[in-house]
């Protein structure tokens, strides 16, 4: 019953945020999820319903290199290259969508990891 009430929890959370944040072209969304075991990342264009770039822990340009690192360090590889492969797109800007999840640990590793690789949020 806890762990329903979490989960909706975290819904309600993410649906408040997402009526405030908003991707367009010029800037994009960067959102953020996470499970127990992998992160995931999207940069998303919201006016055309279309992901420009992606990147997770399931990638395989890093899948290899995840294996001996802790959470935080796999969130901040996976923040890095999600912030190059939306540089590659011509991206430069987004807007942070930390998906209902506190802005603290592996959200906060992925988010500045995407700004030391030069995303500007």
């Amino acid at each position: 019953m806890a762990r329903e009430n979490r989960a909706l929890g975290r819904i309600r959370r993410h649906q408040r945020v997402r009526r405030k944040v908003h991707g367009t072209a010029d800037r994009p969304r960067l959102n953020v999820y996470r499970s127990l075991i992998h992160i995931y990342a999207q940069v998303i264009n919201d006016d055309e319903g279309s992901t420009i770039a992606a990147a997770s822990t399931l990638d395989p340009a890093l899948r290899d290199s995840l294996s001996s690192l802790s959470k935080i360090d796999e969130a901040k590889a996976v923040g890095k290259l999600v912030a190059e492969r939306a540089k590659e797109k011509g991206v430069e800007s987004v807007v942070f969508d930390r998906g209902g999840y506190q802005y603290h640990g592996r959200v906060k590793a992925l988010a500045d990891a995407s700004r030391e690789s030069g995303l500007n949020f």
